[in-house]
Parts: C-alpha cells; sequence; structure tokens
C-alpha cells in the first residue's frame, strides 16, 4: 500500500468535515462533521507513525490516537447535551438559534 494512501484518506475526510461544519446549521450535523475532523486526525497520526517509523514498534501516535478518541467522546456527549437542551427550549436545532438561549 502507498504511504500517501492513508494520507491522501485523511485529508478527504477532514475537508469533507470542515464543509459540514461551515455550510450546515444543524446541530447534530455539525458535531458529526467535528467527529469526521477528529478522525481524520487519528489516520494522520498513525499514518505519519508508520511512514517515520516503519522498524519500529513506537506507539506514540497510538496513544494520541487513543487520546483524542476519548475527547471525541467527551465532546460528543457535551455536544448532544446541550442539543438536548436547546431542543428542548426552542423545538428547534438550528445552530442560528443559539444565541437567543441568552436571558
Amino acid at each position: 500500500m502507498s504511504p500517501l494512501g492513508p494520507l491522501l484518506l485523511a485529508t478527504l475526510l477532514f475537508c469533507i468535515g470542515l464543509y459540514g461544519v461551515i455550510a450546515r446549521r444543524n446541530a447534530v450535523l455539525v458535531l458529526i462533521s467535528i467527529e469526521l475532523m477528529l478522525n481524520a486526525v487519528n489516520i494522520n497520526l498513525v499514518a505519519f507513525q508508520n511512514l517515520l517509523f516503519p522498524d519500529e514498534v513506537a506507539v506514540s501516535g497510538l496513544m494520541f490516537a487513543l487520546f483524542i478518541t476519548g475527547v471525541a467522546a467527551a465532546e460528543i456527549g457535551v455536544g448532544l447535551a446541550i442539543v438536548f437542551n436547546m431542543f428542548r427550549n426552542r423545538a428547534s436545532i438550528d445552530v442560528d438559534d443559539v444565541d437567543l438561549m441568552r436571558w
């Protein structure tokens, strides 16, 4: 397998996620796009670890990927709690309505 394959895949996933964050108005789709971007970073970490240290058993890229997965799980938990609260108060999950939640 070419060493550029995972890097191109990660670039494609990151660009799709970035487009989703910029263009979407639905809060759930924004959260999914952020998760897509974090998964692209995980692929990059593992790909660069294998590219730079092909013969060694270096687990630093894998440890960073595991840490990012934990952060992503916490982010989705907090993000969904905010989305549920926003839907309960406004009956909409439109990102433009978030500033209306201020008192």
